[in-house]
């Protein structure tokens, strides 16, 4: 056979709609007999700087019409609905550019592809973490880094990064950027599975993705897009391929193989799997037919030996954004600023939730809710106390040394969250919940000194640990609507892990376990 070589990922075209960010920073120079974009890194700062800022305000209006006919769909569930609805409020309220879509603003990534004609004499990736820190710096959001100093001692970095910088070369002499914030719960929902031949027929892959679907559950905040990736030539070269399809950057792929091993959608598949999730009865958080907006699915060449198999999701928080810089300046993508726009001029008509009081004695709040069945609907009213990973590990060392569970932990129920920054003149900074699965560990320690009796968080728990859940997504509706008061009540020094004690009023959530056993995933599965 004679040498061909085949473009891996051989993307058709791009529609997508850009908006110019300026022409400066940019001259065309000659060298050597050709054209060369010499490009000031300033640009690049620029670009991720705008980059950043954009995708943690807004979205892609493809997604918020996704939610949309979520709500127009006559076979969408009450949930679904109810979801989608306030999935676009909280668009509505972060397009105002104060409260973040997310309370968790995510790692910062960039993937970008520079050509062999352009030139910015700099350590680009340095450039581009300037851009993200500047974000970082004077917005509204988090910082969510952990840098380690030892194997076991750890800290906050205060700044966001170190950012995720990747840059390929390539012919030509454009610059080519896609960025994402990437937020645990879905970063979490990543998922490689080392498979073989065996898996490559109709039955066993149907199967198989069958099963592995409810991997996914809530955690991550559907409805989601979610990318399945068959083959690789290296389990890291699939990961990598789930990434950029769930951020849509490989929507242009070809649709069929060819004996360059060139990558490509699977149509028919995208279908089925899209089938196999409304099947699936998750729903958008709380049942129904909205675990996923759509479906990607890509099949790439393999080792013979090999067949990596990899799942991943980008959440409600659709975050990402590409960019490009050419010898006509330097683009963005346009998301939408106007939100509202896909908002129904009447609310969709739901059951009335049940209204919990919360300032009450413990044992009354647990016999109240013990009243009603998994999956009721519910409006919290009073205090919560806000404690996340780092605050569980401190409550337990006190545990371990002898002395007592704080009475806050107590008397209170437990959200699982840690808030973005407070904008100015406003209670809170966006702070809806974090996954609840992390916290597991803790659970039957903490009940058995009294604590964690009734907690909210998003997605699914253990089997032996009963919770009632909130909504994972609105962090910023809730924010503005919910929490009138916050107050850091332990542990200060852990900055956005600290404890706090928060006041809510009409705030959502759902019974997904109960103290009877009762568990809305553990039903499903079955």
């Amino acid at each position: 056979m004679e040498f061909h070589y085949q473009d891996p990922f051989p993307i058709l075209k791009d529609d997508t709609q850009y908006r110019k960010l300026s022409s400066e920073y940019l001259k065309v120079e000659y060298l050597g007999g050709r054209e060369i974009l010499t490009i000031d890194p300033r640009a690049l700062e620029l670009l991720a700087e705008q980059a950043l800022a954009d995708v943690s305000f807004m979205l892609r209006p493809s997604h918020l019409q996704k939610l949309r006919n979520i709500i127009d769909d006559p076979e969408a569930t009450d949930n679904d609905r109810f979801v989608a609805y306030n999935l676009l409020q909280n668009a509505a309220v972060a397009v105002e550019g104060a409260l973040p879509s997310c309370q968790d603003t995510g790692t910062a990534i960039c993937v970008a592809k520079k050509g062999e004609n352009v030139y910015t004499g700099a350590n680009d990736a340095e450039w581009i973490s300037r851009g993200i820190y500047n974000t970082y710096q004077t917005r509204n959001l988090r910082y969510s880094q952990i840098v380690p100093l030892t194997m076991f001692e750890e800290k906050n970095s205060g700044s966001n990064l170190p950012a995720q910088i990747d840059i390929y070369a390539t012919k030509g002499e454009e610059y080519k950027f896609l960025f994402l914030a990437k937020g645990g719960g879905s970063a979490n929902k990543t998922f490689l599975y080392q498979k073989t031949k065996s898996l490559l027929n109709d039955a066993s892959l149907e199967a198989f993705i069958r099963e592995r679907i409810m991997d996914l559950g809530t955690a991550a905040c559907p409805p989601y897009h979610l990318a399945l990736v068959i083959g690789g030539t290296s389990a890291e070269a699939n990961l990598a391929a789930v990434k950029k399809a769930s951020a849509g950057y490989y929507d242009h792929l070809p649709t069929e193989g060819n004996m360059g091993g060139q990558a490509f959608r699977d149509l028919e598949w995208e279908k089925r799997v899209q089938q196999i999730c409304q099947e699936s009865s998750i729903g958008a958080q709380f049942g129904g037919k909205y675990l996923t907006h759509d479906v990607r699915v890509i099949r790439l060449p393999r080792h013979a030996a090999s067949c990596p198999v990899g799942m991943g999701v980008s959440c409600s928080a659709d975050r990402n954004i590409k960019g490009f810089i050419n010898r006509e300046g330097i683009f963005l993508e346009q998301l939408e600023t106007d939100p509202k726009k896909y908002l129904p001029e009447i609310p969709p008509h739901l059951e009335e939730a049940v209204s919990i009081d919360l300032n009450q004695p413990m044992p009354d709040i647990l016999a109240e809710l013990s009243k009603y069945p998994i999956k009721t609907r519910l409006s919290l009213n009073g205090t919560l106390i806000v404690a996340r990973d780092i605050a569980h590990a401190k409550i337990k060392e006190l545990l371990d040394s002898g002395k007592p569970m704080p009475e806050y932990f107590k008397n209170h129920p437990i959200y699982y969250a840690g808030p973005a920054k407070t904008p100015d003149g406003m209670a809170s900074g966006s702070f809806g919940p974090t996954t609840a699965g992390r916290m597991d560990v803790y659970v039957d320690e903490f009940q058995s000194h009294g604590g964690s009796m009734i907690m909210l968080a998003k997605g699914n728990r253990s089997k032996d640990v009963t919770n009632a859940c909130a909504i994972g997504g609105p962090a910023a509706i809730l924010a503005k609507e919910n929490i009138k008061s916050v107050e850091v009540v332990d542990f200060e020094e852990l900055g956005m892990e600290a404890v706090r004690k928060i006041e809510i009023e009409n705030f959502p959530a759902f019974i997904i376990s109960d103290d009877k056993g009762n568990d809305f995933f553990e039903s499903i599965a079955h």
